[in-house]
């Protein structure tokens, strides 16, 4: 037999697999209106388990595996389906749907926002690219954002949220766990590392260097060719630059951007010491209010899962049904619960879209808790 009629053979099952894929779906249709009809949940886990034990044992052996795999999906496409047959707003939906009707369509220009760090800040700089003229108020900490977000000292907060070489900024995840708000843009800012130092130093001359950790971590190749220097943690990377300016000092060095050796009238000892070219972070605009602006193609949540196997695949499952793309994936520990977890998805899809509606319908039938931190469009 050659490879023609192999491939014929596939075919014809094929065929047979659609017709009876449909089929099956509009039986599980059927099944939906019944369950609507009788106020029956949607997920029946014991019914389900009881299924893939029956068809993994038909299958016998060596397609036990597979089949599970297969069923597992189709019974996420089925629930996906009587979802849709059976959408009705929720009060989130309802919520979004408020949101997009009254938030104003032009950004805004000259806010009130909160920045971590102090003047010359990686913040400041993403905070002046998302917006035309801001007033922009300093804060010692991440967790100060958040606050002064929460009591109104300022419309936005401005917040780095992941790198592309030092990855997730595990502090903002795991603030926004304990906060209220709502993101309402996002921007990508390429990073720029610099060696800076008081006028007359030398690189020779250097045996402390302060910085962030993540712009440490970003240039760890650079800082493996100086053994005899000391490298400190401080809570930004403009405050390090401050720090050495007050100093005064020769013998101490920041690593920070271009923009504070102007700033704090230092001398570039080394420039774009980043270990990669195409450095970049990715920073977050929250607001206490959600606000959702046109064009928003993006969006996130937080979800709490059953601590089982299988949680997050049905999340996924139930994604990849809904051709919604996962963009990123982050899980936290929940404080004072064991081995629980909360994940942060990021998803590519438009707020105009059925795909959305119908997502936004399902939250609660996917997870024990979730938390819609909204949608918005990312500046690059």
């Amino acid at each position: 037999m050659d490879l023609n009629e192999l491939r014929n053979q596939i075919d014809n099952i094929d065929d047979e697999l659609v017709k009876l894929f449909c089929r099956r779906m509009e039986v599980a249709g059927e099944i939906a209106d019944y369950k609507k009809e009788h106020n029956m949940p949607v997920f029946v886990p014991g019914r389900e388990r009881e299924k893939l034990l029956d068809v993994a044992e038909k299958a016998g052996p060596d397609m036990a595996n597979y089949t599970r795999v297969l069923y597992s999906m189709l019974f996420e496409l089925s629930r996906s389906h009587q979802s849709k047959m059976n959408h009705k707003d929720t009060d989130l939906y309802r919520q979004i749907v408020r949101a997009i009707d009254t938030t104003p369509k032009l950004f805004p220009q000259a806010p009130t926002v909160a920045c971590q760090g102090v003047e010359g800040a990686y913040a400041q700089i993403a905070c002046e690219k998302m917006f035309k003229a801001p007033f922009i108020m300093y804060f010692k900490n991440f967790e100060s954002i958040f606050s002064a977000i929460e009591n109104g000292l300022c419309q936005y907060g401005i917040l780095p949220l992941e790198n592309s070489t030092a990855g997730s900024v595990k502090k903002v995840y795991d603030l926004m766990i304990r906060h209220n708000f709502s993101i309402v843009r996002t921007f990508r800012l390429k990073i720029d590392h610099n060696l800076l130092a008081n006028h007359g130093t030398k690189l020779s001359d250097i045996r402390e260097i302060y910085s962030h950790e993540q712009a440490i971590s970003q240039c760890a190749e650079f800082l493996g060719t100086l053994p005899n220097v000391k490298v400190i943690a401080v809570e930004n990377t403009a405050v390090a630059a401050k720090m050495v300016a007050a100093s005064g000092r020769s013998d101490v060095a920041a690593l920070s951007s271009r923009n504070c050796a102007e700033l704090y009238n230092l001398e570039i000892l080394a420039s774009s010491i980043q270990d990669k070219g195409n450095n970049r972070t990715r920073f977050i605009c929250i607001s206490k209010n959600l606000e959702i602006y046109p064009g928003a193609d993006r969006t996130s949540i937080m979800m709490v899962l059953p601590h089982r196997p299988g949680s997050l695949y049905r999340v996924l499952a139930r994604l990849y049904a809904l051709g919604i793309n996962v963009t990123k994936l982050e899980s936290r520990p929940i404080p004072d619960r064991d081995f629980e977890f909360m994940f942060y998805f990021d998803l590519e899809t438009s707020i105009y879209s059925d795909e959305f509606v119908q997502l936004m319908c399902e939250l609660d039938d996917l997870s024990e808790e979730f938390k819609y931190l909204g949608s918005y469009s990312e500046v690059v």
